[in-house]
C-alpha cells in the first residue's frame, strides 16, 4: 500500500494532549493522527449526506432521532 506524508503544525496545548494520549494508549503520534483524520473525514461525509437528506426527512415529519426511531420500531 502506498503511503503519503503530511506535515502539520500543533500549538503547545494540542501537542501536550497528543503526547498524553500516546502515553496513555501506547499508540504512535502518526497512528493517532491517522485515526483522527479518518474520523473527521467520516464525520464530514456524514454531515454532507445528512444535509442532502434532511429536507426530505423534514417533509415526512422526521425532525428528530426519536421520530426516526418510532418510525422504524
Amino acid at each position: 500500500m502506498k503511503s503519503a506524508t503530511i506535515t502539520i503544525r500543533l500549538d503547545e496545548t494540542l501537542e501536550r494532549e497528543l503526547e498524553r494520549a500516546c502515553a496513555q494508549t501506547g499508540r504512535s503520534r502518526s497512528d493517532l493522527a491517522r485515526d483522527a483524520l479518518r474520523r473527521q473525514l467520516r464525520l464530514l461525509r456524514f454531515e454532507r449526506l445528512r444535509a442532502k437528506v434532511l429536507p426530505l426527512a423534514e417533509a415526512r415529519g422526521l425532525l428528530a432521532d426519536d421520530d426516526v426511531f418510532h418510525r422504524i420500531s
